[in-house]
């Protein structure tokens, strides 16, 4: 049951089915009883209307013997004050429900007294008491059964009274057959009974189809995903069904997820194929050094080995901040001031001039920030003919730093690329003293990082500018 159940598709059709068969079952009871009521009703005014037409002629003069209570659907009684039976239908074999069980007229105990005399002992009060040749208004109905010619019938029996000027104060009951409502109460039942599991079905057969056809593109995209998983093929993508709605809307976002997935995980693999690239030159130039040492200590050269050391160290650090920035490491809420921090950064490079009178409060790591202003520094050194300049200043909502050179610039097709990890254009290559391509591309992962951005345009002295957007604190 809890693996059926676990369909959606199951699922939806339970709801369904059991919301209809509610509406049903209260719909059903709610046509029944005003059916009931209904049929009910027109019996009782049937069986009233029976009744005063009897106190009509008692009213008029008439006594209980002198009518003619012929046998048919609706059985009369009448009844005085005592409850002694003075007229009865024809053929009545038995009654009940009424005021008495009697079926055979009797001659009353004594002599009613006048309808408008007080006896004294009426157990009636006075308000009740009605004038000679007067009908009671009211009406009182009861349920009961009847035998007439051994035909037993439920009836609804209604009650009026009438005050004879012969007999005195005598109740009339006639009844009315409840045959038709009970007929028609168990007709409608069975049609319910019989045709709410129909609709049931329908509705649960109706609900299963729909919800199959609305969740067939759900199960394709499930397909692909999981043939992509088996393949570990990320250039795949889901089908996209030819709605408007939210499945379709899901598989719109399964692809550009698809899509950025594929974008890192080529991104990774590129990085560290690079990574790897970069790494074998300096180590097997300094495993050559060391085994040339080994074998002829005289040979050894302890500058180059040093060297190629600086070179893995600052290598392997640089690919620890990118793994990190990788991560998702932000700042978090550190400040610093952008202007010391590219003072510091300049110490010590002669051909560097700092533009900083004011200090710039900048949201981000001191280190981060600090390594980022080295890396410009450093690549414009590259390619500086003489002078670098480091101006930092405050604008609305951003602090700027800038970096500009004398040397060639950057041409414009090139000018995104230069940012990506271990690219370096043609012409730097050959003035290189040791990079490997991450310097620019550490920056502006961490001017991202910080909620800045690092671009880069034509500097007025005709080299290339980098400028460096970061948030005020």
């Amino acid at each position: 049951m809890r693996r059926l159940l676990g369909s959606v598709r199951a699922r939806a059709t339970l709801a369904a089915s059991l919301v209809v068969a509610v509406a049903l079952v209260a719909a059903g009871a709610s046509v029944l009883l005003s059916l009931r009521s209904n049929l009910l009703g027109q019996a009782g005014t049937q069986a009233e209307h029976t009744a005063r037409m009897v106190a009509g002629h008692l009213s008029a003069g008439k006594t209980a013997h002198q009518l003619s209570l012929e046998a048919g659907e609706e059985p009369v009684q009448i009844v005085d004050d005592d409850g002694t039976l003075l007229a009865a239908s024809k053929d009545l074999e038995r009654i009940t429900g009424t005021g008495t069980d009697a079926v055979r007229p009797q001659a009353p105990a004594a002599s009613a007294p006048d309808a408008g005399e007080d006896s004294g002992d009426d157990p009636h009060d006075a308000d009740d008491q009605l004038e000679p040749g007067e009908i009671d208004d009211s009406t009182t109905f009861t349920h009961g059964s009847a035998t007439i010619d051994k035909d037993t019938t439920d009836y609804r029996f209604a009650a009026v009274k009438v005050a004879s000027e012969k007999q005195g104060r005598l109740t009339v009951y006639a009844g009315a057959p409840l045959s038709a409502e009970q007929g028609a109460v168990s007709t409608a039942l069975t049609v319910m009974l019989t045709g709410f599991p129909l609709l049931l079905a329908v509705v649960a057969a109706v609900t299963s189809l729909v919800t199959r056809r609305a969740l067939r593109p759900v199960e394709g995209i499930r397909g692909e995903m999981a043939a992509i998983t088996a393949s570990e093929d990320l250039g795949r993508r889901v089908p996209v069904p030819d709605t408007h709605d939210e499945v379709a809307r899901l598989a719109r976002t399964t692809n550009e997820t698809l899509a950025v997935l594929e974008a890192s995980v080529e991104r990774q693999r590129r990085f560290v194929a690079d990574a790897s690239h970069e790494l074998r030159s300096p180590i097997a130039s300094l495993r050559t050094q060391l085994e040339v040492g080994a074998a002829h200590p005289g040979l050894l050269d302890v500058e180059g080995a040093v060297e190629d050391t600086v070179r893995l160290q600052r290598l392997a650090a640089d690919l620890l901040l990118l793994a990190r920035l990788d991560a998702g490491e932000r700042p978090g809420g550190a400040r610093c001031d952008l202007a010391a921090l590219a003072r510091e950064a300049a110490a010590g490079r002669p051909d560097v001039t700092v533009r900083a009178a004011e200090a710039v409060e900048a949201a981000g790591s001191r280190g981060q920030l600090g390594r980022l202003l080295t890396n410009l520094l450093d690549n414009a050194r590259r390619h500086a003919r003489s002078e670098i300049t480091l101006t930092v200043r405050r604008t609305a909502e951003w602090a700027v730093a800038e970096v500009a050179d004398d040397g060639d610039g950057v041409p414009e097709g090139d000018r995104e690329r230069i940012f990506e990890r271990f690219v370096r254009l043609d012409d730097a290559r050959s003035r290189d003293d040791g990079g490997a391509g991450l310097g620019l591309a550490i920056a502006r992962d961490v001017a991202v990082r910080h909620g800045g951005a690092l671009t880069v345009r034509d500097a007025p002295a005709g080299g290339a500018l980098f400028e460096l957007r970061l948030p005020l604190t």
